[in-house]
């Protein structure tokens, strides 16, 4: 019997609920902190960025939130995405392995973030808001929003890290298109971003400033709020609709992963693939390997330390517990603009933290040549991001064709490369280099990080 290559549910199988991993760990994730008093926030502290059914799912304790029918209408655009089975690469790789990757790039949007950006648009419009501001780095979260916002009737503005926003323009006709107004970050539109052009005019931003602009600009109208594309809790929550379809999928097949990686960023597409399998792993169904796979450029759970730090650049955010460089940091403009952030996601550092998860980082011409690899073989031009983690499914493919292990390996190809190009074109012209974050850089950006007694 031939096996399966692409394992499909259909819309009947969609889950309708998304999965809070907070429920089920062996302990409670740290407290958000006010920025002043340093004591636990409170959801007044975020009621002028967010809406209040946002605030409530960031604090929320409950295993399984609903998903609100208006939502799962825009969802059936494209979801339930497929679960490929990758043949042609492991007939590439020679190896014993079996590897799958659930597909993200089939969204409107070409990437995951639209499962967070649809519900975050509802919320905001079931609460009366008119407008959405929010920052992007590669563009895939800027669009996706854009576009939730066209579903629904909200104007959106969007501050791109400048680096990307030169290097990718046509992420932002994409924006334009679904109707966002777009800024190069540090712009002139806000006083945060004048100070630092007025430092460097040719300034690279990072996405830590476009989120001081962005939360600078929200917090002036009532009628506007902020959206943010990864990192919190309640945009992790709302991922975990990838998770919660591969593991059906999976079931269809008779399969469970042994080793499942996923690219991390600010861990969203991680957090939204694992913590459906953690959940399993942690009742003692399944006992996979997982990993979280970032850039030597950006490395914060490998290199960065485990404290409390303004999400944002500026400090106009709660303070929150994670993995960081530091809020002052600023990465070097790597191809994976969007694994440039400096923290990690609460949740993913929390699990990381009790030893949960395992983190690897991998130099961007590793992920590309595996990324060539895929292409060549299964078809697809995955985004920079997710050759993180094609990367590492390769190293674990290769070392069960050493071993002769027959393991099962799960990845989420959160986004399709099609706008992505000139970095494929530099690295296969040679131009490509590798960049390894010293810990003189980290060190300088540390000393900025609030001591929290």
């Amino acid at each position: 019997m031939t096996e399966l290559t692409k394992i499909l549910l259909d819309e009947t199988e969609m889950p309708t609920q998304w999965y809070n991993i907070v429920a089920d760990l062996p302990e409670p994730p740290p407290p958000p902190l006010h920025p002043g008093t340093h004591e636990p926030a409170t959801g007044a502290d975020f009621s002028a960025i967010f809406p209040e059914a946002l605030i409530a799912q960031e604090m929320s304790q409950e295993r399984y939130i609903d998903i609100p029918g208006e939502v799962l209408d825009v969802y059936r655009l494209w979801r339930p995405s497929p679960l490929f089975r990758a043949h042609r690469l492991e007939k590439l790789l020679d190896t014993p392995a079996k590897i799958y990757y659930k597909y993200e790039g089939v969204s409107p949007a070409g990437s995951h973030k639209p499962n967070t950006a649809v519900p975050q648009v509802w919320y905001n419009a079931q609460e009366g808001i008119t407008k959405l501001t929010t920052e992007t780095g590669a563009g895939q979260w800027g669009s996706s929003l854009a576009f939730a916002c066209a579903q629904f009737g909200l104007e959106s503005e969007i501050w791109q890290v400048a680096a990307s926003y030169r290097a990718k323009p046509h992420r932002r006709t994409m924006m334009e298109i679904w109707g966002g107004k777009v800024h190069p970050s540090p712009s002139e539109v806000t006083e945060f971003g004048r100070s630092l052009l007025a430092q460097d005019p040719d300034h690279p931003g990072s996405l830590g400033i476009a989120i001081s602009e962005a939360v600078s600009e929200a917090i002036e109208d009532p009628k506007t709020r902020y959206a943010l594309g990864s990192v919190l809790n309640h945009v992790l929550l709302h991922q975990t609709i990838i998770g919660e379809e591969a593991l059906l999928q999976l079931a269809k097949v008779g399969d469970v992963p042994d080793v499942l990686v996923g690219c991390t960023g600010g861990g969203s597409n991680f957090g939204g693939l694992a913590f459906p399998f953690l959940r399993e792993k942690l009742k003692g169904n399944m006992n996979p390997v997982i990993r979280c796979v970032e850039p030597t450029a950006c490395p914060t759970l490998t290199k960065g330390q485990y404290r409390y730090d303004f999400g944002d650049t500026a400090g106009l955010t709660p303070l929150m517990k994670m993995h960081t460089l530091g809020a002052s940091f600023i990465p070097e403009p790597i191809h994976a603009g969007g694994l440039r952030y400096h923290g990690m996601a609460p949740l993913v550092s929390h699990v990381y933290n009790l030893g949960l998860v395992e983190a690897i980082a991998i130099p961007q011409t590793e992920c590309f040549a595996g990324a060539l690899q895929f292409a060549r073989s299964e078809g697809i031009v995955p985004a920079p991001e997710p050759t993180h983690a094609i990367a590492a499914a390769i190293r674990e493919a290769l070392l069960c064709k050493e071993t002769g292990e027959e393991k099962t390996i799960l990845t989420a190809l959160c986004g399709h490369g099609h706008l992505d190009l000139a970095s494929y074109d530099k690295y296969m012209s040679g131009e490509m280099v590798d960049l390894d974050l010293s810990d003189d850089v980290i060190a300088a950006a540390m000393k900025g990080v609030p001591v929290i007694g």
